[in-house]
């Protein structure tokens, strides 16, 4: 199903609250998508209907100080309701001239209702008209402007009045401009009872070259009326106020703003789509590549005199730091560097320091609880596998051997003893005795040396243990740090997914041509 414009703006404003609300979002890019405006003429008046069917025109009168937008108002009012002359300036009040069966309890919250003044009246020929005489938009009055954008959203049609001498006042000429296609404009000029065709025809090219092609512009004088446009004005705002015009308005207006919300979500899906997560995660390998190496060189010392003192147990090693002060700082600096990078590629930084500030944290007992266990793991056995195949054996040997040389020996004294007793030889001499003892002697000390040569130092199997657990340690912490990165390049590819998936189900904005020559087509900006 479509969202049509106000659900997708809702829908819209929660995505961009939970990316924001996460830090993946910064609040200067989603600030386009909460400044637009949900507010609408339909919504002035909302529920209710003119004495003619339908909703009222709404007619803002606008233009510089001094142009005589109030008199114009009473004059189309045949009353005076709007303030004029010298007090118009630094007037904050907005005036609302409109049929007396409407309502303006029904105006939204928040609007400055303590600024407005309301004036009914019963005539049936603008009864589908609601008139707003706004403060003039270049007062010196702060508020006076405020108050002019507050209500713009609320407009159907700008009356823009200007007059012979101020009508290239920039200001105004600047709210034309940015205003645009969201409102339809007549234009003006009035005490004409002053002016030149000259004025009349610049006026025109003017208008002409923001966008109006054939824009419709009425000269009036509030002074000597016999002769001037005002009938003609009067008769197109009547033509305007029909329900089908009016129905046109709005839904022109609706299909601009949607125009609007769906280029500001692709703005912010492309700015999302341009984050070079792979480009950040090359830049890691690189720099952690460089630091690895300066870690291992830097922790050098600091891992022999571990080793020393893990192979010497009864030694004091309170005074050895494995991971001290100088290592900490170099590994936050290959964090914040990381940070610096992720900043320069349009990744949004503070989710990504959030996780980066844990590792910093954690580094500390990540590398001691690796280095240490791998030291001692390694002294648990010693050597490699041929040193301690070799140191079996000869621990064997040093058993067996000798047993087997006295054993020999035992059996010559036997043997001996026997044949001396039974063919009258002499017994063993001297010299079986030194031998027999230098047999059983050698037998010994050859394992036993040969034991303790091939013996591997502890200090060395110490140290290749903690070296081995440094880079365990090391790998790990590259390990958190990579996916740390990989996590936040998956949530950046799901915000992507879920606000492409809002512009895929946004109601399609095809908006209609006009014809140029039309009323609608003289008044709108295509």
């Amino acid at each position: 199903m479509a969202y049509d414009y106000y659900e997708l703006l809702a829908r819209a404003r929660v995505w961009a609250e939970t990316a924001q609300g996460e830090g993946r979002l910064q609040k200067e890019a989603a600030r386009p998508l909460f400044e637009i405006d949900s507010r609408s003429a339909d919504s002035l008046f909302a529920g209710q209907q003119s004495p003619g069917g339908g909703r009222p025109l709404i007619v803002a009168f606008m233009g510089g100080t001094g142009v005589g937008k109030s008199s114009l108002l009473n004059r189309l009012a045949g009353q005076a309701i709007a303030k004029a002359g010298v007090e118009r300036p630094t007037s904050r009040e907005v005036t609302l001239y409109q049929h007396q069966a409407l309502a303006i309890a029904q105006l939204p919250a928040g609007l400055p209702l303590d600024s407005v003044k309301i004036c009914r009246h019963a005539q049936a020929q603008t009864q589908n008209i609601v008139w707003i005489d706004m403060p003039d938009f270049d007062s010196i009055e702060l508020g006076n402007k405020r108050q002019v954008l507050e209500w713009l959203p609320h407009i159907d049609v700008l009356l823009y009045v200007v007059s012979p001498e101020r009508y290239r006042d920039n200001k105004a000429w600047q709210l034309l401009l940015a205003e645009g296609a969201k409102h339809a404009w007549l234009f003006v000029m009035n005490q004409w009872d002053r002016g030149l065709l000259a004025q009349y025809q610049d006026f025109k090219q003017q208008l002409q070259k923001a966008g109006f092609e054939n824009p419709l512009v009425f000269c009036t004088s509030c002074t000597e009326p016999a002769g001037d446009d005002f009938a003609d004005l009067t008769a197109q705002l009547l033509q305007l106020s029909q329900t089908r015009n009016i129905a046109e308005l709005a839904h022109r207006n609706r299909l601009l703003r949607g125009e609007q919300l769906q280029q500001i979500l692709h703005d912010l899906l492309q700015a999302m789509a341009g984050r070079d997560f792979p480009a950040l995660q090359n830049f890691y390998a690189e720099l952690s590549q460089k630091h690895a190496a300066g870690f291992l060189q830097g922790l050098a010392w600091p891992l022999q005199q571990l080793s020393r003192h893990m192979a010497e147990p009864t030694a004091q090693k309170a005074d050895i730091k494995l991971w001290d002060a100088w290592a900490q700082s170099r590994f936050n600096d290959l964090l914040d560097e990381l940070a610096l990078q992720a900043a320069q590629q349009n990744i949004s930084s503070q989710p990504l320091k959030a996780g980066l500030r844990q590792i910093k944290q954690q580094a500390e007992k990540t590398i001691v609880d690796h280095t240490e266990l791998a030291g001692r793991q390694a002294l648990f056995s010693p050597g490699n596998g041929a040193q301690r195949f070799f140191l079996g054996f000869t621990a064997l040997c040093e058993t067996l051997l000798p047993l087997a040389a006295m054993a020999a020996v035992a059996y010559k004294v036997y043997s001996g003893y026997y044949h001396s007793a039974t063919e009258a030889e002499a017994y063993l001499g001297a010299d079986f005795a030194v031998h027999s003892v230098l047999l059983i002697g050698l037998s010994w000390l050859i394992p036993f040396f040969l034991h303790k040569k091939i013996q591997p130092s502890l200090q060395k199997t110490a140290l290749k243990g903690l070296q081995k657990g440094l880079l365990q340690a090391l790998a790990a912490l590259d390990a958190e740090i990579r996916a740390l990165l990989i996590a936040e390049q998956n949530r950046n590819v799901q915000l992507q997914r879920e606000l492409a998936d809002l512009l895929n189900n946004a109601e399609p904005v095809l908006m209609p041509r006009l014809d140029k020559e039309s009323l609608l087509g003289r008044v709108l900006l295509d």
